[in-house]
């Protein structure tokens, strides 16, 4: 790690307030402490504490590994821009270790779980990796990335607020656009809401507002023919609430489909930044040589993945680390072959699924594959996570001597002799 061989480990138990630092040696023995603020301020304590360890030239900071438990904040940013290499070990991780340190002591102390963590590293260093060195790009583009898919997950949260209200006082509109791409999520559709939110504002209007506010949400064809269908489906008879309580009903949908317009507008705009962001680097062109790779998909597996060439050392530990290689459970007699479900990105697992369905239809190979698969009995989701670990060896052979995917290359034809 770092400048070369440690002989110095540290740990930091952070808090929102004051962060405990300690560094071990080789022996286990505490060597130095310190409690500092996260501020330019505190790294630089912590900086300096590390580079006075020992007073010989050989020595380098960057070769005392730091552990801590989040890798969020200001903190853990001030340390890996500085070149300090932080592993992350997780809050579970360490609770376990407690109790392996300290079997009959249930006591806990910010200052012990400095000193914990620094001996974590010290004895199964070889257990724990330091955060990956992506380049700022890539990380900057995981930020966006995970970003528009929690406004994704935003978005789709206020449509089912929204349709849970229009059942009670528009039924109607939950059928106008229900057999169309995107539903009451398509703009038409949120143009035409805003006219009429109820039941009654709806059979109010007239065929002309109607085509009005279609055009302004963006329909362009049959403008005529759907404004004279929802005319008449508006104004067939329903039941209705009360007046009172329609017209209160109808201003909480006005204020839920606010809510959905500024949830699109969040996910256009992430979307946008994240695909130009995406644009703009080295790996783009190899991303994109990919089948069913588009500006979005790209951008989210280059986000996850990250452009550290030596994160991963094989093909098959990015294809872990995804969640698209096996692992085997052995006890005793029993033996079973499991897919990852936990010890994986989730994120690059969901995508992996839709990215190696969008292949079906695109690649001869991956469609051939994903048939073999089946007539060999897996199911549908297996075989789809079989083809995904395939894709990602030839996305790691491509990443790996800078070169695009070639579908003859990644799908041979067998031989006939």
């Amino acid at each position: 790690m770092g400048g070369g061989i440690s002989s110095f480990w540290a740990g930091i138990d952070w808090s929102e307030h004051l962060n405990d630092v300690a560094v071990v040696d080789r022996t286990g023995a505490v060597v130095a402490t310190a409690r500092v603020e996260e501020s330019p301020a505190g790294v630089r304590q912590v900086l300096q504490l590390l580079s006075g360890l020992r007073a010989s030239h050989q020595h380098s900071r960057k070769a005392v590994p730091i552990a801590i438990e989040t890798r969020h904040g200001l903190l853990v940013a001030a340390l890996r821009q500085a070149g300090q290499p932080v592993v992350v070990i997780s809050p579970t991780t360490v609770a376990r270790y407690r109790g392996r340190a300290n079997p009959g002591n249930s006591k806990k102390s910010d200052a012990q779980d400095a000193e914990l963590l620094a001996n974590i590293l010290r004895t199964d260093a070889h257990l724990h990796r330091p955060l990956p060195a992506n380049s700022g790009p890539a990380e900057a583009l995981a930020v966006l990335t995970r970003a528009q898919l929690r406004s994704v997950y935003t978005r789709q949260h206020h449509v089912f607020q929204l349709r849970s209200q229009l059942r009670n006082v528009h039924p109607a509109a939950l059928t106008a656009w229900a057999h169309l791409p995107g539903g009451i999520l398509r703009g038409e559709a949120r143009a035409v809401l805003a006219l009429a939110p109820t039941s009654g504002h709806a059979a109010r209007l007239t065929k002309r507002q109607i085509y009005n506010a279609l055009a302004t949400g963006g329909r362009t064809r049959l403008l005529d023919d759907h404004a004279t269908r929802l005319r008449d489906l508006f104004r067939a008879p329903t039941l209705r609430q009360a007046v009172d309580i329609e017209s209160a009903l109808g201003q909480y949908v006005l204020t839920l489909l606010g809510l959905v317009n500024e949830s699109v507008r969040a996910v256009n705009e992430l979307t946008e930044q994240a695909i130009a962001l995406f644009d703009q680097h080295p790996h783009a062109s190899v991303y994109r040589s990919f089948p069913g790779v588009g500006g979005l998909t790209g951008a989210r597996l280059l986000g996850e993945i990250g452009d550290d060439p030596t994160r991963f050392a094989s093909a098959k530990g990015l294809r872990a680390y995804a969640g698209a290689n096996p692992f085997t459970w052995a006890s005793g007699t029993s033996r079973s072959v499991l897919h990852r479900r936990i010890a994986a990105n989730k994120r690059l697992a969901a995508f992996g699924h839709h990215w190696a369905f969008s292949t079906l239809t695109r690649s001869p190979g991956c469609r051939a594959h994903y048939d073999r698969r089946r007539q060999q009995g897996e199911r549908h989701t297996a075989a789809l996570r079989n083809l995904y670990g395939r894709l990602l060896s030839c996305l790691y052979h491509c990443l790996q001597h800078g070169v695009d995917y070639q579908e003859e290359v990644a799908w041979p034809t067998p031989s006939t002799e």
